[in-house]
């Protein structure tokens, strides 16, 4: 099998050219844009293309003209095939622009690089003033654990160096998952813009238990009071999360189907992204309900939520608890009902760690909904 031809480095940020997969294709090229955005882990969000061509230095002139704002579609063919001349032109240009800026990157530091990310991720400068958004807050916060590399050589940093950052932080379970979030996001930033040589932040793992698996959860005299007024809009909200077990996070992009009678989401661990979880007979109206009323679960956000829950809970002589409480009393639940302890783990999204469950388990729908329906509700 021929080698395909390996074609010159493209200046950081200028965009893409891939060869696309299979045979006979009349424009095999696609010519992508610039990275614009990039998910919590790191993986960037796929790019439309700007227009698929026959030779990558077809494409490298298309990218120019999108640069330049000159690109209009259908452009791309008023291209000829390019001459062995200019190839060796533009590969002498793209050779030169490349070694310069590997120089210049090799020397930019950690902080060096979180600014340029901050920039490119928020659209403003890292001191800028006016009022920040909570996933700002966050990777500010992030960065500032992240102390002990601000002025080392981004580029020199190896995943031990990263490991350090994580392990050396006093902070709590969840201060430590957005140092990680953040590695990821700025190595997705330093990898497009060939600021790294790999991303490292892949290899770096939290070595702490999860203090948020601490709490208390609602007695049952407290779940007497809230059924008994669960016509109130937060009261509703707080039935769902305590015969449900997902974070409070995760309902803000939770998908519900109605006719199949199953939530699906999770956030924060491959076990607990995505997975399924029956909803109890006794929820089913209260669903209906507020779907049918927000279409949503959170219509003013996780903050707002909790500050209503916190007055709630006192004029109905509830003492005071955390959303992640209710997660908690999913799991008192299952555990005072007798539903099996692997399906409690499935449904509360924990880790199985015998390689038996890990790797073969697979629930069916119907068998969660018999777990799950024995648990008898407290009016």
């Amino acid at each position: 099998m021929p080698k395909r031809k390996k074609y010159p480095k493209l200046p950081n940020g200028y965009g893409s050219i891939k060869r696309l997969s299979g045979k006979n294709r009349t424009n095999p090229y696609g010519v992508y844009p610039p990275v614009k955005e990039f998910d919590e882990n790191g993986i960037p969000v796929p790019q439309k293309a700007i227009c698929y061509v026959d030779d990558w230095y077809k494409g490298f002139t298309v990218l120019t003209w999108y640069r330049n704002g000159e690109y209009y579609e259908g452009r791309e063919k008023e291209l000829s095939s390019d001459s062995e001349e200019l190839k060796k032109q533009i590969i002498g240009i793209l050779s030169k622009y490349n070694q310069g800026q590997r120089e210049i990157a090799d020397q930019k530091t950690f902080e060096e690089i979180y600014q340029e990310y901050y920039r490119w991720k928020f659209q403003k400068p890292h001191d800028h003033t006016e009022k920040k958004s909570s996933m700002e807050n966050s990777m500010r916060a992030a960065y500032k654990n992240c102390n002990s590399i601000h002025d080392r050589s981004f580029r020199s940093l190896t995943a031990n160096d990263l490991q350090e950052v994580v392990d050396n932080c006093p902070k709590k379970h969840s201060s430590l998952e957005l140092i990680i979030i953040l590695f990821h996001q700025m190595y997705a930033y330093a990898e497009a813009n060939d600021l790294a040589d790999k991303d490292y932040s892949k290899f770096v793992k939290i070595n702490k238990v999860d203090d948020d698996e601490h709490g208390e959860p609602f007695s049952e005299d407290d779940l007497r009071i809230l059924w008994n007024h669960q016509e109130n809009e937060v009261v509703e909200m707080l039935l769902i999360m305590c015969y449900s077990g997902f974070r409070i996070s995760a309902y803000e992009n939770m998908k519900t189907n109605l006719e199949e009678r199953y939530f699906q989401g999770g956030v924060k661990t491959a076990a607990g992204k995505d997975r399924i979880v029956p909803i109890h007979s006794a929820l089913l109206p209260l669903v209906h309900k507020r779907l049918d009323r927000y279409d949503v679960y959170l219509p003013t956000g996780v903050s707002n939520f909790r500050k209503a829950m916190y007055g709630i809970l006192k004029s109905l002589g509830i003492k005071k608890h955390t959303p992640h409480d209710c997660r908690h009393t999913f799991s008192m639940l299952c555990d005072k009902y007798g539903v099996n302890e692997n399906d409690k783990k499935t449904m509360l999204g924990h880790a199985f760690t015998d390689v038996t469950n890990k790797v073969y388990r697979h629930r069916e729908l119907e068998e969660l909904r018999k777990q799950i329906e024995q648990i008898k509700v407290c009016r």
